[in-house]
């Protein structure tokens, strides 16, 4: 069992799914569904406890009803709370868009986030931290943190230097055409010469990995997903939960990969624990 502190948020996710594609000037019909569990820190901190690891998540929730629900659902995850800042302003919720083939949209409708980086961060034990925030002011505190833990970090942002990391994930989505161009040298721009492996996801067509003398690439086993929401943050939970377990990052890319694409099978948020447990079982 590992110790590990997730910098990211915890949402209310509305669903609703869409009767066609999304586009841009429709007039579109769509069914309201559930509400569920969401918010990347959320997504990735639930499967990582899955997989037995003692998970700490680093979050803000307000001090309403539906910031109590969310932290009942954490505990029940076996998720560490113990960490998270109550705010008197509204819980972070989202409408998450789901079309017929699986593709999710989300809208952020209300967004609770602390005034001030969390510097608590320094306090706790942590044998990995992951970050899935776009805050720009963290730099300080991951590059302090980085003297005596595993740094992984999500990016955006892409700016030079703004994360301090020995890992950098993103995703072919998110970047520019000229960033893209640049894959083998982007996690030492925004890690400031840190990273030892940039990590670049490419939804179904699997990820590519960085490292100072190789470059590896993984492809995705094809499916017909249901649901695409946190099939990144399921990806972060596989790599990290594989990094720990010290392989080599063939393997950790193989099963980020697996973890990533089990995630679109389920109408959930976050990867349900039955399968963590039973993708661990098989690999």
């Amino acid at each position: 069992m590992a110790r590990i502190v997730v910098i990211g948020s915890v949402a209310r996710d509305d669903v609703i799914h869409l009767t066609e594609p999304l586009r841009a000037g429709g007039h579109l019909n769509g069914v309201p569904t559930h509400t569920r569990l969401g918010g990347g820190g959320a997504n990735t901190a639930v499967a990582l406890a899955a997989a037995g690891h003692q998970v700490t998540l680093l979050a803000a929730i307000g001090r309403d009803a539906v910031g109590e629900a969310l932290l009942a659902e954490l505990a029940a995850a076996s998720v560490i709370t113990t960490a998270l800042a109550h705010l008197d302003q509204p819980t972070t919720r989202s409408y998450i868009l789901v079309d017929p083939l699986g593709e999710r949209t989300v809208i952020n409708v209300a967004r609770c986030e602390e005034a001030a980086p969390p510097q608590r961060l320094l306090d706790l034990p942590a044998d990995v931290v992951y970050v899935r925030s776009r805050r720009l002011d963290l730099a300080p505190l991951l590059a302090a943190k980085a003297n005596d833990s595993l740094i992984i970090a999500h990016a955006p942002p892409i700016e030079p230097g703004m994360r301090p990391a020995h890992v950098v994930v993103a995703s072919l989505s998110d970047l520019t055409a000229d960033q893209g161009k640049s894959r083998a040298v982007l996690g030492k721009t925004v890690s400031n010469g840190l990273a030892r492996w940039t990590v670049l996801t490419a939804g179904g067509a699997g990820a590519h990995a960085y490292g100072t003398t190789e470059a590896l690439a993984t492809p995705a086993q094809r499916v017909r997903p249901i649901d695409t929401t946190g099939a990144g943050d399921a990806f972060a939970a596989g790599l990290i939960h594989a990094l720990l377990e010290h392989r080599p990052m063939a393997e950790a890319l193989t099963l980020a990969v697996r973890f990533g694409t089990e995630a679109t099978l389920w109408p959930t948020s976050g990867l349900p624990a039955a399968a963590v447990h039973r993708l661990l079982q098989e690999i």
